[in-house]
């Protein structure tokens, strides 16, 4: 069933659980993520990239179909937009059809930052839609160098800022990072920056660039207070190997027997994910 994530991360918020939000990249790794929920009797969150959709597959083409297999669901199922930059294609999407928007306003100053998100707020809370912001960089900046100041949130800066916004739920960065970590760099994840934020705001916090953190640095992430998990490299990792091994085997397998493939190979991926945020078994927020 289609619903809003601001209900989903209220619901798991109170049950101090976390829910994964998947990126998916076309029908077919939507398909798998909804598919593993499915089994595990699990809420998702399905991420479509603002910045995918903008240079590969237009959100009004890929937007109707999702909706769709999140209504035909027999779990809640919420689409998020990931990493809305631009305030206007944010503005679109919480018309278009989306139950959960990002706007990631986070490498401008902060008072800017604030101001945006309450913005959108504004459009959002009447529709019922969660608004997820970020304060802080999940590691990852110009030139792929990484420091202290962009590893890590400023607790009280987060804090001030859900103050100001009344944000649905705030991304916030305490070791993890975006993408691949650069050769024997090892993050490392300061829990006291969750625990400090949770323990003054309550509302649901988001850990992004869940793959290659570790699932146990991941699970303790959700008992101090994180309740969304973004996760995507690891899921993209394991089609291509999918792909990879299987082309060594027959190259000129029919592409479509390809494709099924890959769905089944993100859809475990997906599922061992599940494992690790406990979600499984969650009662429906619809109920």
């Amino acid at each position: 069933m289609l619903v809003s994530m601001k209900d989903i991360l209220s619901a798991a918020n109170r049950g101090k659980y976390a829910v994964l939000a998947i990126n998916c990249f076309n029908l077919e790794s939507a398909c798998a993520t909804v598919k593993a929920a499915e089994k595990r009797r699990s809420p998702i969150i399905i991420d479509l990239l603002q910045e995918h959709m903008e240079k590969h597959i237009a959100k009004e083409i890929l937007l109707p179909s999702v909706v769709k297999m999140a209504k035909l669901a027999t779990v809640d199922v919420a689409i998020n937009l990931d990493h809305g930059k631009s305030v206007d294609y944010v503005k679109e999407c919480i018309v278009d059809g989306f139950t959960g928007v990002m706007i990631d306003q986070s490498e401008g100053n902060f008072k800017d930052n604030v101001r945006i998100t309450k913005e959108i707020m504004d459009c959002a809370l009447p529709k019922n839609i969660g608004v997820e912001a970020e304060v802080g960089n999940m590691g990852a900046v110009k030139n792929n160098q990484f420091t202290k100041q962009e590893m890590y949130t400023d607790p009280k800066e987060a804090i001030k800022f859900i103050r100001r916004t009344n944000v649905t739920a705030l991304a916030i960065s305490f070791g993890s990072s975006h993408g691949v970590m650069p050769k024997d760099f090892i993050p490392k994840f300061n829990f006291d920056i969750v625990k400090e934020i949770k323990k003054a705001t309550g509302i649901p916090l988001v850990m992004h660039g869940g793959s290659g953190c570790g699932k146990d640095n991941i699970a303790k992430a959700v008992t101090v207070g994180i309740n969304k998990v973004n996760v995507g490299s690891d899921i993209l990792k394991a089609q291509s190997e999918a792909v990879y091994v299987q082309q060594q085997e027959d190259r000129y397998m029919d592409y479509v027997d390809l494709l099924q493939i890959t769905m089944t190979e993100a859809e475990k991926a997906v599922d061992e994910y599940i494992n690790v945020v406990g979600s499984t078994n969650k009662t429906s927020v619809t109920l």
